[in-house]
């Protein structure tokens, strides 16, 4: 049995040189936090439903006391009188351990190249020991060239010693495209490095910068006001998809070093 399951959702579509953009949870869910924003305010029709067995073993109570399954979720937005158009991924979760972690961006990739995508951005977050005050944005990719594209007066490419190596989605899915001769970026957002911590502040500073250079025409604003919604929403599934991460965490590790581990930092 296939430990993934990809449900299309209505008529496949025909896109113009879409860009595939990334936002799953991760360090301040910084990623997460933009593209959901995105998701909303670009009104993008949802593609797929991805569903998982290497996704946490859990499910969410939502405000009807029904169950759901962690999902990711995959969108696209056209545009009639632009260059490209956008795939847009988000969703609950990331897979929990690395092979599923290379699984999932390999078929991601497959899906960027059936629609012909001429880039992938991944977002993310850097965590800090303290709250940034006006959060930096950097960004590395997988050729100087891209990286020269999107270089400019809002983000940093100096980004070697700021960060040690991009774990998960986010990393995984610029490395691999680069095997498929595949341009890929990815903006990282200062944020606080707590765990409950919700990037909104970081989240804002990379929205701004793609809104400006994918031109976009967001509504920044409906962001300020809709973060108490999003916050509650988000903070309490990251609570719960947290926790059930952590002591499968501390199952693996106790069979390994023995019963008197009992914290990850």
């Amino acid at each position: 049995m296939s430990t993934w399951k990809i449900d299309q959702i209505g008529k496949k579509p025909h896109l113009k040189n879409p860009i595939l953009i990334e936002g799953l949870p991760g360090i301040g869910n910084v990623g997460k936090v933009a593209v959901d924003f995105l998701i909303d305010e670009l009104k993008a029709k949802k593609l797929y439903e991805i569903t998982s067995y290497t996704f946490p073993h859990s499910v969410f109570v939502n405000e009807d006391n029904l169950v759901e399954l962690p999902m990711i979720d995959i969108y696209y937005k056209k545009f009639g009188n632009k260059k490209h158009d956008l795939i847009l991924l988000g969703g609950d979760v990331q897979p929990i351990d690395e092979v599923s972690s290379y699984e999932f961006s390999e078929k991601v990739l497959n899906i960027a190249e059936q629609f012909k995508s001429m880039e992938v951005i991944t977002l993310g977050g850097i965590g800090l020991a303290e709250i940034p005050k006006k959060p930096k944005v950097y960004c590395t990719g997988n050729s100087k060239k891209i990286i020269q594209k999107y270089k400019n007066g809002m983000v940093n490419d100096k980004l070697y010693g700021v960060v040690g190596p991009i774990v998960g989605v986010s990393g995984l899915l610029v490395g691999l495209a680069k095997r498929r001769n595949l341009d890929a970026v990815s903006f990282l957002a200062e944020t606080y490095g707590h765990p409950m911590y919700l990037g909104i502040k970081g989240a804002m500073e990379i929205l701004k910068f793609l809104d400006k250079k994918l031109n976009l025409n967001v509504n920044m604003k409906r962001l300020n006001e809709e973060i108490k919604e999003i916050e509650e929403d988000l903070m309490h599934r990251t609570e719960q998809i947290s926790e059930v991460s952590r002591q499968t965490a501390l199952k693996k590790l106790r069979s390994k070093f023995g019963e008197g581990v009992d914290y990850i930092g």
